[in-house]
């Protein structure tokens, strides 16, 4: 049985990830590929309760904390869906990954980088994306997204343009240290060009089907 390929999709709040997962799913089902898509924290009963929590606005959650139940909710996650879809040879699109937390909490947060990667080494027990997508928007695109569709801002949509500004520094940085497995994407693009670069940038994984 062939291994599975992780393809993780990344970027501030509002820069289509949500969207981008499901038709970059649907695009490696015709391909023959099974597929499973997932999103963090979620995916699982555990990982599903634990968003609810980190995403409460009327919740006070400090930095460490903060941390630590992405970290938790992501180990649960690996551990009941990644794993067992990846030994299986199935591909899986997670909405959120490591690099998350590590430009959320260790940039925006200012925890520090390398902190908030040994605690993540931990929880995944060290499973790493074949190909990481970052979906590359302004700060401000984001948010006029995120307002464009209504309802309430949970507890980190709320955040100062300041925090948001410092995840997208720490993003493009994550980008700069390893472009062999971060492809960055103009998220500005419509949903259409987006999958096209999408499947461009995951063309090399794709070519051989499975066994790729």
């Amino acid at each position: 049985m062939p291994h599975g390929r992780l393809i993780t999709i990344e970027g501030i709040d509002g820069a289509g990830k949500t969207t981008l997962t499901r038709t970059l799913a649907a695009a490696i089902a015709e391909r023959g590929i099974e597929v499973v898509a997932l999103r963090e924290p979620g995916g699982v009963g555990l990982a599903e309760r634990l968003r609810d929590v980190v995403k409460d606005p009327a919740l006070a959650i400090g930095p460490r904390a903060e941390a630590l139940l992405y970290a938790a909710a992501r180990a649960q996650t690996v551990t009941e869906a990644v794993v067992p879809a990846l030994a299986a040879g199935r591909w899986v699109l997670l909405d959120r990954f490591v690099d998350s937390s590590l430009a959320y909490q260790g940039a925006g947060r200012q925890l520090g980088v390398a902190a908030v990667r040994r605690v993540n080494e931990f929880a995944t027990g060290g499973v790493e994306p074949d190909r990481t997508l970052l979906l590359a928007v302004s700060v401000a695109t984001g948010r006029a997204r995120q307002d464009s569709r209504g309802g309430a801002a949970d507890r980190l949509e709320r955040e100062s343009e300041a925090f948001f500004e410092r995840i997208d520094a720490g993003y493009r940085a994550l980008a700069a240290a390893e472009p062999g497995r971060i492809r960055v994407l103009d998220a500005s693009v419509p949903a259409a060009a987006l999958l096209a670069a999408a499947l461009d940038a995951l063309a090399d994984l794709l070519g051989g089907g499975r066994d790729a």
